[in-house]
């Protein structure tokens, strides 16, 4: 289906490091899915790669309220959290 080949796409993208066409991917697959957790964690993951813990946090809570057995999305999550606190502590 469509969400699921847009997602493979930012895959594709993200592996390349290509973060912005891989974040358009991931959006727009979760836009024509909005229930499909997998875009969610995967563009959490850009997120995170690019220091934007609060929206890759947003994106893990919300793979976590569509399916509570996504474990890396609650490893993910975890992890968001610390950098997060780490980076304040060191004032950046």
């Amino acid at each position: 289906d469509l969400a699921t080949a847009l997602n493979d796409r930012g895959q594709v993208r993200y592996l390349r490091v290509e973060f912005a066409a891989a974040l358009r991917d991931y959006t727009a697959a979760i836009e024509c899915q909005p229930g499909f957790e997998v875009p969610y964690y995967n563009r959490g993951l850009v997120l995170y790669r690019l220091g934007d813990f609060d929206e890759a946090m947003k994106d893990f809570r919300k793979v976590l309220e569509l399916n509570p057995q996504f474990e890396d999305a609650a490893l993910s999550l975890k992890q968001a959290i610390l950098d997060k606190e780490e980076k304040q502590k060191r004032g950046y």
